[in-house]
């Protein structure tokens, strides 16, 4: 089979690889369809790590697909031959401490497509995962939507997380890329509107005017805290950063009112934010860190079978799997318009 592999910093190619077989009597095999580019991926692709997963050369990267059940494992039961699936890239113990708590995400054997050390990731031709990772869609979505549940999961987990009791409450979401596009779709589907998007790029503020934000700031051109005041002279209930830049935790803390809630769900480059401790304790803010999603996947996939979220409209471009490492470039530059980067398979 096809599969794309990180051979270096910024470096890409197309291999010949063997098709992964079924192992265990509950694995199913896929046929994969549509695969998304993530901005996970990106920093892999770009730096090499994320965190403290660092990469190993040559490293196969990918986690968002959807694809087609071609074969299944003996004691399979939840997905037939010729379903199209949502793929859950996430794989459990289901016996840890974290897993016996209902937190599967953080389990503390975890493995994770495209994750160095962990998964081969999914920018390849046929992938084979346990059933349980996969979500059944054929007649509901079309392959692109079922590839998009994955980012969208996020959003709608780091909403959820903030537990939000008051659709009027005031929120300012920092980064209109796939994840900050998807918090506020969730936002939107939940009836909450008094919705602020910090951007400094013109064309993705734009995009998020076209999915129904209440207003927009280019913090390259305006002045985050005077433009928020202007809007909410009490400031902001909620703040998400979904951007992973040290500049919006820092305005954020400023444009948060008393008792306000920060949450974190960008990822740094450097794996450190700096926070003004003194502000933080005089608001009392409260900080939520967001750990990729839990038990997100059905409400997003109903969410989009309902119509009260269209995912497809953060999809700027579409590539084949040939065709991944001008994909990478792309996105990773911010280059002609991109948001969120397709591979059709």
């Amino acid at each position: 089979m096809k599969q794309v592999v990180l051979t270096g910093i910024r470096k890409m190619k197309l291999f010949e690889s063997a098709v992964p077989s079924i192992l265990d009597k509950n694995d199913v095999k896929i046929k994969l369809a549509i695969i998304g580019v993530c901005g996970s991926d990106i920093h892999y692709y770009s730096e090499g790590k994320i965190g403290t997963q660092v990469v190993e050369f040559p490293f196969p990267v990918g986690h968002e697909c959807s694809g087609t059940i071609e074969e299944i494992g003996e004691d399979v039961t939840n997905v037939k031959v010729g379903d199209l699936v949502v793929v859950d890239p996430a794989v459990h113990c289901g016996e840890c401490d974290q897993c016996l708590l209902g937190r599967p995400h953080t389990c503390r054997n975890g493995k994770f497509l495209g994750c160095p050390g962990q998964l081969d990731g999914c920018l390849a031709e046929y992938i084979v995962m346990p059933e349980f990772t996969c979500f059944p869609v054929s007649g509901k979505l079309s392959p692109v939507q079922a590839a998009l549940i994955e980012p969208l999961t996020i959003g709608v987990y780091t909403v959820n997380l903030a537990q939000i009791q008051n659709k009027d409450i005031t929120v300012g979401i920092f980064g209109a890329g796939p994840i900050g596009l998807s918090v506020l779709m969730k936002l939107l589907a939940d009836g909450i509107t008094n919705i602020g998007m910090i951007e400094p790029l013109e064309y993705r503020l734009k995009k998020a005017k076209e999915i129904g934000v209440a207003y927009l700031i280019n913090p390259e051109k305006e002045n985050v805290e005077e433009k928020v005041t202007e809007q909410e002279k009490l400031l902001l209930d909620v703040v998400f950063e979904a951007s992973g830049e040290q500049a919006a935790v820092t305005n954020a803390i400023n444009i948060l009112k008393p008792g306000g809630k920060l949450v974190l769900v960008g990822i740094p480059p450097e794996a450190k934010y700096t926070f003004n401790m003194d502000l933080m304790r005089r608001k009392e803010l409260t900080v939520i860190n967001v750990r990729r999603q839990n038990h997100c996947v059905e409400e997003a996939i109903d969410l989009v079978v309902s119509g009260k979220i269209d995912v497809e409209k953060m999809v700027t471009h579409n590539f084949t799997l040939e065709e991944t490492p001008i994909a990478f470039d792309i996105v990773e530059g911010y280059k002609d318009g991109a948001i969120k980067a397709m591979i059709n398979l």
